[in-house]
């Protein structure tokens, strides 16, 4: 199907048929015109020009943003001028933190005064912060209003607001008293006090919060949106359920990059220059190899040891691999808890209790695992000689060691980082597979020190 469209438009194109184009456009859906963009890039400026200007606003609000970019580098300006000013106010603050400071004022220079200030405003709060989502389109009423009033203010207003599924209750200060489900206005007596029919049961985000309580907030409520007020609980705005999915998206792919050990792409991948790919991922394996170094420090400090008793380097890898692993999970599972808000830093004690528990569990397995692997072996060879015994229990015990060791590292270091201020997602697996590495190496050759001394050593 999406070929077809592909196919039907770059044949209107060649032909130049601009009222039949846009005729085509218009017919489509708005996922079908972004994947036509996606699929013809070079004509993407046409087609927001072609298309009439609410279904272009509403195509340019969904394209990523290099190509947002690429569109108001070219885009005719009246047209452009049009798209500026239908763009939801949340989705033109995000497309105005992205651009560079020159291309902001050129745009906002297009904006009517109260858009304007209100603009200036959005981009006054952090960058991360709840302020960036919100949006000034909501409805507002008095609790002394009567249903019947609210109503009439709702006809008059309400298609300027992002949504009316919820109707916000103010006091003459603008103070947020309560929201109230637009559900429970048509259903009251037209004569009643919207004051009446308040519960006070109130939920409202801060400007300044970051968007990650957001999105914890409304993935524990089951609302469409959430008011926003300041330090003073005054009303500024509302965030809607549209934006912080986008933005818990985001949030989840860039965690996703954090651990797999590279900096989160600003772009999708197919659209990164290769020197920006570069960039991204040589930080982290320049510092991953240099703790990797630290693991020929560690064999080095026992190279008589493993002079001595060169059959203990064969288990070198088995040790250290099985040690990053329960490490890597270990940290995996407490980032992605800790992103869900399941723990927060002050659960550190239960988290440590319940991964020492795992940990020897899962380092017994291992362990034993290991030693049958060695006992198995004395039947078709003599490699492991007459001591067999003792390198299976050093394997053994090395493994319940190093797992421990690696589920403790894994699930502390998140928690670590948070309580420094720092991003969880940044103890990557890679990072944390680094660490149990090296260390692990210690604990083998500590206990291949202790059971084999004297015999092998």
């Amino acid at each position: 199907m999406e070929e077809m469209i592909v196919e039907e438009v770059e044949k209107l194109l060649e032909q130049e048929d601009n009222t039949q184009l846009k005729e085509y456009l218009d017919n489509l859906n708005i996922s079908d015109v972004e994947h036509l963009i996606d699929e013809l890039p070079q004509h993407a400026v046409t087609f927001i020009d072609t298309l009439s200007i609410k279904r272009a606003v509403n195509v340019f609000r969904i394209l990523d943003f290099p190509t947002q970019e690429r569109i108001i580098k070219k885009l005719p300006g009246n047209k452009l001028a049009e798209l500026i000013n239908l763009l939801p106010p949340d989705d033109r603050t995000s497309l105005f933190s992205e651009l560079s400071g020159e291309a902001v004022k050129k745009l906002i220079i297009l904006l009517p005064a109260k858009d304007r200030v209100e603009a200036l405003s959005l981009l006054g709060y952090e960058e991360d912060s709840v302020g960036r989502l919100m949006t000034p389109d909501y409805v507002a009423v008095k609790k002394d209003w009567t249903v019947t009033r609210v109503l009439e203010h709702i006809r008059r207003y309400g298609k300027n607001s992002e949504t009316i599924d919820v109707i916000y209750v103010i006091d003459k200060d603008g103070t947020l008293l309560d929201d109230i489900r637009i559900r429970e206005i048509l259903l009251a007596d037209p004569e009643a006090k919207i004051g009446d029919l308040t519960d006070r049961r109130l939920i409202a985000l801060k400007a300044n919060d970051h968007q990650e309580e957001a999105i914890n907030i409304f993935r524990m409520n089951n609302r469409v949106a959430l008011p926003v007020v300041d330090d003073h609980n005054v009303l500024l705005g509302i965030v809607t359920v549209d934006d912080i999915l986008w933005i818990a998206n985001e949030e989840y792919t860039e965690d996703m990059h954090k651990i797999g050990g590279t900096q989160a792409l600003d772009e999708p991948y197919l659209d990164m220059p290769i020197l920006g790919l570069f960039k991204r991922r040589i930080g982290w394996l320049v510092v991953l190899f240099l703790g990797e170094m630290l693991t020929a420090s560690a064999m080095g400090h026992f190279e008589a040891d493993i002079a001595k008793a060169v059959i203990l380097a064969m288990f070198v890898p088995l040790i250290i691999s099985s040690g990053g692993n329960s490490g890597s999970q270990a940290s995996t599972l407490i980032i992605q808890a800790m992103a869900l808000g399941e723990i927060t830093v002050s659960d550190w004690w239960r988290v440590m209790r319940r991964e020492i528990i795992s940990g020897l569990m899962l380092g017994v397995v291992l362990g034993c695992i290991g030693f049958l692997r060695i006992f198995a072996w004395t039947f078709f060879t003599d490699m492991y000689g007459p001591h067999w015994m003792l390198i299976g229990v050093t394997v053994g015990v090395s493994l319940v060691g190093v797992v421990l060791w690696g589920s403790l590292a894994g699930s502390m270091l998140p928690l670590i980082l948070k309580k420094l201020g720092a991003d969880p997602a940044t103890s990557s697996a890679p990072f944390v597979a680094t660490l149990v590495d090296v260390t692990g190496l210690i604990i083998y050759f500590s206990v291949a020190v202790m059971f084999l001394t004297g015999v092998l050593l």
